[in-house]
């Protein structure tokens, strides 16, 4: 666990006044940051992501919340905790979250469906909980994706490439994961009233690339290269294993057939741009941890919430929850530079280096 202070209030007389107004929000879930200079209770946010073999957590989410609560919120102050796909481990972390003084709680659980329990938790000692990426059905806000729109948009994107023929190997996500279960089931959609045929199935239990490959590379052995014209992959990180066990298995890299992806991981950008990869599913991920460190911040201060954010996203309901869903773009070799290039979700120099150099120039990005 990482604590990250904001900033501290020092004058006798603001300080009265916020720590006034922090009692009132937070109650006795509020670690006491004051001394005898005189500075203001602190308000306790935890963040709670599930893993790290998914690059954009460390990456995005952890650095764009940290950094909106800092915008919003001179007096508040994040916790930060990351569970390696350990589910136990994250329940210890909730309960390290409360003993903060968590007002409230972010979780991006590693087991959405077994989160309630945590929820509860945290909830009976008095915070409110936001589920992050991942419905808990439990919680007090959602906020995430139009998920099975984004199954069926690689689907979608796999069956044009693929001219509505061949056969595929599937690899969904990890069976654990409720997000997983609606990617799947946005591809199916798709995928069961095409012209593709789906040789063999897998649920990646941890998302793991290694699991990916291992799989492919098993399936190798089963069914000749030539015989899959396309592989639908969940996400990036799983495509990069797809390529591994391919490549591996002696298929050239300008003779893969068509692969899927999602996070528009920049790995994931750079195989795409040399037509490694066909297409990810970019998610637009500084507006939802900035939704939900608004909102955080607003529970946190006791504040309305209303009925739009900042960011311009309407309250819903999902499932029973209050929720804010937004919307997933595809990316193609065709639109990196005016989607993850034009929104400074990566710069040129990150993309563009050694070997995808020549890749970026044919693409018009320079």
């Amino acid at each position: 666990m990482s604590r990250s202070p904001i900033h501290r209030v020092a004058a006798a007389g603001v300080a009265l006044l916020f720590s006034t107004t922090a009692l009132v929000a937070c109650g006795a879930n509020e670690a006491q940051t004051g001394g005898e200079d005189g500075a203001s209770e602190s308000q306790v946010i935890a963040l709670l992501l599930p893993e790290s073999k998914t690059t954009r957590y460390e990456t995005f989410d952890r650095p764009l919340f940290e950094d909106k609560v800092a915008e919003l919120c001179e007096e508040c102050e994040v916790v930060y905790y990351n569970a390696d796909q350990d589910e136990a481990k994250q329940t210890q972390q909730v309960d390290a979250a409360i003993s903060e003084g968590a007002s409230v709680i972010v979780l991006d659980p590693v087991n959405g469906a077994g989160a309630g329990g945590m929820v509860q938790s945290a909830q009976d000692a008095g915070a409110q909980v936001i589920a992050y990426d991942r419905l808990i059905k439990e919680a007090d806000y959602y906020m995430s994706f139009d998920n099975e729109t984004v199954g069926k948009m690689q689907a979608e994107a796999l069956v044009e490439a693929m001219g509505d023929k061949g056969n595929i190997l599937m690899l969904n996500g990890a069976p654990s994961d409720p997000n997983a279960a609606q990617f799947k089931a946005g591809a199916h959609s798709v995928l069961d009233e095409s012209g593709v045929k789906i040789l063999e199935e897998y649920d990646n239990p941890d998302w793991s690339p290694e699991n990916a490959q291992s799989f492919v590379t098993d399936m190798l052995s089963k069914y000749d290269a030539s015989e899959i014209q396309g592989v639908y992959a969940a996400n990036d990180g799983q495509a990069g294993g797809v390529v591994a066990a391919l490549t591996g298995g002696g298929v050239a890299k300008d003779a893969l057939p068509p692969i899927t992806g999602q996070d528009a991981e920049l790995a994931a950008i750079q195989r795409i741009l040399a037509g490694e990869q066909a297409m990810t599913i970019y998610k637009p991920i500084p507006i939802e941890a900035e939704t939900a460190a608004e909102v955080a911040v607003k529970l946190a201060q006791g504040e309305d919430i209303g009925d739009t954010s900042d960011t311009g996203i309407d309250q819903t309901e999902y499932e029973g929850v209050t929720s804010y869903i937004f919307t997933p773009i595809v990316v193609t070799k065709d639109n990196v530079k005016d989607t993850v290039i034009a929104d400074g979700f990566y710069e040129t120099s990150d993309v563009c280096t050694g070997e995808y150099a020549k890749a970026c120039e044919a693409a018009g990005i320079s």
